[in-house]
């Protein structure tokens, strides 16, 4: 059986093929004879009851630097293809749920989305910890300042982050006594109008943001430990983190054992957990990455695994 995958992507042509998580499953999926389709989501459109949109066959090849040739593009209902994919990276705005909505019409027509565009809609990728709260660090969310110096005053060392950032933007650690503590909630609040989540400070994050992948319900055995370069506390690899792979603890298994089934329950294909020092911190429905240096390091084909699932869920 050959499969129509169409993947829901930021400009090819910015895409780091080395080590891009949708380039990774395009190549698993070619290597067995599907076909990936490139979609803007700019051009996803709703006419008569139809969802469409203008795409791409690819053809793709193991060179990063020259790693696909796009065909001739076509108007194709995602209806037509036998998965479609939502792969763009964040900022989660107006027209990121603008697209939800439209591949929620889409999916109610017959097509094949993952991640589930409502699930991903409804998962914030910070307040998500909320539903799991057994498993966080001692968290706040709230947007007025006087309850966000209450939290610090007891918490002493802490964490704190907008809800809409990715790849470590606007992290904050405030410790006991920085003297630039009151700007910062005043600019992450901006003075009280923006919520923001504060966390307390998990010393754990020393030996690195672990970045745990669920594909299928299906945990991935190794984790991508993301470990903070020297005098930063983010381990982000945007942030300069170093990415280190390696097996899940008893923890994190613990952890990823519990949600797997809800999430694949809620149509949430991939999912990327983010666990510091044995606590969830975040739950990564938009694109979760990770997926070549989990490979390269350990071994496990986590892109083959996604088409190994594409391929059960949608056989005849």
């Amino acid at each position: 059986m050959t499969l129509a995958l169409a993947f829901i992507l930021d400009p090819l042509p910015g895409l780091k093929a080395y080590k891009d998580s949708s380039v990774a499953m395009m190549r698993a999926a070619a290597a067995r004879g599907h076909v990936p389709w490139a979609i803007r989501r700019e051009d996803l459109i709703w006419r008569d009851g139809v969802v469409s949109a203008r795409a791409a066959p690819l053809a793709v090849r193991a060179d990063d630097h020259d790693w696909y040739t796009a065909g001739q593009a076509e108007e194709r209902a995602l209806a037509a293809f036998d998965a479609v994919l939502m792969r763009q990276d964040p900022p989660f705005d107006f027209e990121y749920i603008a697209a939800t909505w439209l591949l929620e019409r889409a999916a109610l027509s017959g097509a094949r989305v993952f991640n589930a565009p409502r699930a991903v809609r409804d998962h914030s990728e910070k307040l998500a910890i909320a539903e799991f709260a057994q498993f966080t660090a001692p968290t706040l969310v709230a947007r007025a300042p006087e309850r966000i110096h209450a939290f610090l005053d007891e918490i002493g060392d802490a964490v704190l982050k907008p809800l809409d950032g990715m790849g470590g933007s606007q992290v904050f650690r405030v410790e006991p006594g920085d003297p630039n503590r009151n700007v910062i909630v005043e600019t992450l609040t901006h003075d009280g109008a923006r919520t923001i989540m504060a966390q307390a400070y998990l010393p754990g994050i020393r030996e690195g943001d672990k970045r745990v992948l669920i594909i299928g319900g299906e945990i991935v055995p190794c984790a991508l430990a993301r470990i903070p370069r020297e005098g930063e506390t983010r381990g982000n690899l945007a942030a300069g983190g170093r990415g280190v792979a390696m097996p899940l603890t008893a923890r994190e298994r613990e952890i990823a054992a519990f949600l797997a089934p809800i999430l694949w329950e809620r149509g949430l294909l991939i999912v990327g957990l983010d666990i510091i020092d044995g606590h969830l911190t975040e739950i990564n429905v938009t694109s979760p990455t990770c997926m070549v240096e989990i490979t390269a390091q350990q071994g496990f084909d986590v892109a083959g695994l996604v088409i190994d699932t594409l391929e059960r869920v949608c056989a005849p």
